[in-house]
């Protein structure tokens, strides 16, 4: 399964978390964690991919290079250290993540690019590029199909509209989040 929209992930996820809480075998693979533990950080859910690698088992932990490998791309997400974080993706992963790293890659890409133009008026391109981990010809072109302005080496970045950001199921999954923490808040007010 390619990984490619929201839904999709949701659906992994929730097949994840179902599969975490009723494991056949009584313990979930470390398949099954690395999965989980990507997509969690795909969708910057940064707090569940804390709280599942303090519950995944110390020997899967040791056991498996790309668990620990997710979880250096996790905390360095945690940190806000984008460089960090787009040379922690810049690995070759196994099959079972790779689909789920490469998607991560492109939305953390994106991310920063959302970043960088709320947050600079101009910046470096050097700067640009090592933030978006890319060369400084891929950043150039980048900024270029964002309609940025480019002189030399200064990149003026312009604003985004937030409505353009986000894809229809992107607001319903932000307006049933939003409704899940304001029906909390008002259980928490009555109770």
């Amino acid at each position: 399964m390619v990984p490619n929209c929201t839904a999709e992930l949701n659906r992994l996820m929730n097949e994840l978390e179902i599969s975490e809480l009723e494991p056949t075998t009584g313990v979930l693979t470390a398949q099954a964690y690395m999965r989980l533990l990507a997509v969690y950080l795909h969708q910057n859910d940064l707090c569940n991919a804390k709280f599942l690698w303090q519950r995944i088992p110390s020997d899967i932990k040791a056991a498996h290079e790309d668990l620990r490998r997710i979880w250096i791309v996790g905390q360095r997400m945690w940190q806000r250290n984008w460089p960090a974080v787009h040379v922690a993706l810049n690995v070759e992963w196994s099959e079972d993540v790779k689909e789920i790293m490469a998607a991560l890659k492109d939305n953390v890409r994106e991310r920063v690019m959302r970043l960088i133009s709320k947050a600079y008026s101009s910046l470096n391109l050097t700067t640009m590029a090592t933030m978006s981990g890319m060369s400084l010809d891929e950043a150039r072109q980048a900024a270029i199909d964002r309609g940025w302005s480019v002189d030399g080496t200064i990149v003026q970045p312009c604003k985004q509209n937030d409505e353009e950001q986000y894809s229809q199921s992107d607001k319903i999954c932000l307006t049933e989040e939003q409704l899940e923490k304001l029906t909390q808040f008002v259980s928490f007010l009555e109770n």
